[in-house]
């Protein structure tokens, strides 16, 4: 295996504290990263410039209506599969709908009872998945800023979320030692135990 020559490799900076998540555009076009210091960074993913398009600054506590941005940590971020929405949870109970293409806040989602640890959008669609600390999956319509329904069953955390391809199905993991696949049109759910 050869070492990345070091003249394609650009460190993007912007962040005052750690970096939580990252997600790129699906034209590969675009870089979207969040912190600790509830900011989100849009970049331009080229190697020669790494440009800086949007900078959201992260805010305090209470003040989420007069600044854009979270006023707590960013632990997740989503892009839909058509590029037209940014989805991020933090961990004051908050999921942020953004324009991907302005980073222009458009609506916020509450509901979760605990920190946001996990979003995923349904391929081809604007159906939006989120995890929690609360010990459940909720299922969202971000075309029509609505809330869909809560899905139920872990046992404790959730700490990892996807969707399958063009399926109506979701996947999610947690602290007890369960993954489970979510049939969302049959209401059902498949429990896969083991880790321990």
């Amino acid at each position: 295996v050869q070492p990345p020559d070091p003249a394609s490799i650009r460190v993007l900076r912007g962040h005052q504290l750690p970096v939580t998540c990252l997600v790129i555009s699906p034209d590969d076009r675009f870089i979207f990263s969040a912190s600790k210091d509830g900011s989100l960074i849009k970049c331009k993913w080229e190697v020669k410039s790494g440009k800086r398009l949007c900078v959201v600054p992260g805010g305090k506590k209470g003040t989420e209506e007069r600044h854009m941005g979270h006023a707590s940590q960013v632990l997740c971020m989503a892009i839909s599969s058509d590029g037209k929405y940014l989805a991020t949870g933090d961990r004051n109970k908050l999921i942020m709908i953004w324009d991907a293409a302005t980073c222009k806040r458009l609506h916020i989602f509450t509901g979760h009872r605990d920190a946001v640890s996990g979003l995923s959008f349904r391929k081809g669609t604007h159906q939006l998945y989120s995890a929690s600390h609360d010990r459940c999956v909720k299922v969202w319509n971000v075309a029509e800023n609505a809330y869909v329904e809560t899905l139920f069953g872990h046992q404790d955390v959730i700490t990892g979320l996807d969707s399958l391809s063009r399926e109506c199905c979701v996947t999610s993991g947690g602290r007890d030692g369960t993954v489970r696949l979510w049939k969302i049109p049959e209401e059902s759910q498949l429990v896969f135990c083991g880790h321990q």
